[in-house]
């Protein structure tokens, strides 16, 4: 029967089915379906024709779980974080070449990261990959006991002991963002906060340490923010409120930053030409032809590939020392920044 055909009903087809089709024996479709020498490439093709034909499909987690391996990487992610996204992606092209499935497990405001956690490890994962986890570091030091642990897009303090840890350099990127800002002219450069969020604090220092170093410590101005548009939205209206205004604003991330566009544009404010606007993360949304944000873009090939390849040697037996990662970023400019204008210069 065609897959095409087969009801809900339909019992799911075997390989003693693919052999009746093919006319071989049922160990020489296992063979075919293992990969491994036995089979001419006549009959593997035959075989494989047939097993198209009714719809067979290898049940890879019932073998793995005969040879006692899963081969699942467990990856926890945030539904609030759209860079997370990007990760996910980025993990899934990396593991499966290598041989390795991926499980997802979301975080969300009514699921918390322990149950997350605790999904994956039910699933029977052999290693976790956590995006952003804002678990206690000593919490995740008693999970990496029990199994290879690689927390991705967090620095971890004190240091991550047996946690292997993958992230970008954010403070070297919102350094990136100011001193971008400060050589196009701008002085008045505010910061919208990402609160408690992984990476907010090396943000957050990174654009203070730059403005100093510009000799512009005075013009420091840190909002209470977060990491989704109406953060963005809100701590623009404080802006709006403020006098002086800022020429420049340096979101925590691209979903801040849009919230902040919006506001702008629905208050009447043009951007870039009365203030400059700078994200971070460089998500898919900020490249779009309307939006098109300056901002700092993480390496997400290099960032999943790392934490991939590190899980994975633990798990194969590589004696790789537990490790911190750290990824630079790179300033991508777009449209929302450009020099200050008249009276909104700041002197």
């Amino acid at each position: 029967m065609a897959p095409s055909s087969m009801g809900p009903d339909a019992k799911r087809p075997t390989l003693a089915d693919v052999a009746v089709r093919a006319g071989v024996s049922t160990a020489l479709v296992s063979i075919v379906m293992r990969g491994v020498k036995g089979a001419s490439a006549a009959t593997r093709e035959r075989v494989l024709e047939a097993a198209q034909d009714i719809g067979y499909r290898p049940d890879t987690r019932a073998r793995l779980l005969r040879s006692n391996r899963s081969r699942l990487l467990g990856v926890q992610f945030g539904l609030q974080h759209p860079f997370h996204a990007d990760l996910v992606e980025g993990i899934y092209a990396a593991a499966e070449p290598a041989g390795y499935q991926v499980a997802l497990s979301a975080v969300a405001p009514s699921r918390s990261e322990q149950h997350a956690v605790d999904a994956l490890l039910g699933d029977r994962c052999e290693a976790l990959i956590l995006l952003g986890p804002q678990a206690p570091a000593a919490r995740l030091r008693v999970l990496a006991d029990q199994l290879p642990v690689v927390c991705v897009a967090r620095r971890l303090r004190p240091p991550s002991g047996n946690v292997d840890v993958v992230r970008t350099a954010d403070d070297e990127g919102a350094r990136q963002a100011v001193d971008h800002l400060v050589a196009m002219g701008h002085r008045d450069i505010a910061h919208i906060d990402g609160g408690k969020a992984p990476g907010a604090a090396d943000r957050r220092r990174g654009y203070r340490t730059a403005m100093k170093h510009h000799d512009l410590g005075h013009h420091i101005r840190v909002l209470p923010g977060g990491l989704t548009e109406d953060d963005g939205a809100a701590a623009a209206r404080m802006l709006l409120g403020s006098r002086p205004r800022p020429t420049a604003v340096l979101a925590f991330n691209d979903y801040s930053a849009t919230g902040v566009l919006d506001t702008l544009l629905r208050s009447g404010v043009t951007v870039p030409d009365e203030i400059s606007v700078v994200g971070f993360d460089d998500i898919h949304l900020a490249s779009l032809a309307h939006i098109n944000l300056t901002t700092i873009r993480q390496d997400t090939l290099t960032l999943t590939q790392h934490a991939v390849t590190t899980a994975i040697a633990h798990l194969e037996g590589e004696r790789t020392p537990v490790r911190e990662t750290v990824i630079p970023p790179h300033l991508v400019i777009r449209a929302t920044t450009a020099t200050p204008r008249g009276h909104h210069r700041a002197l």
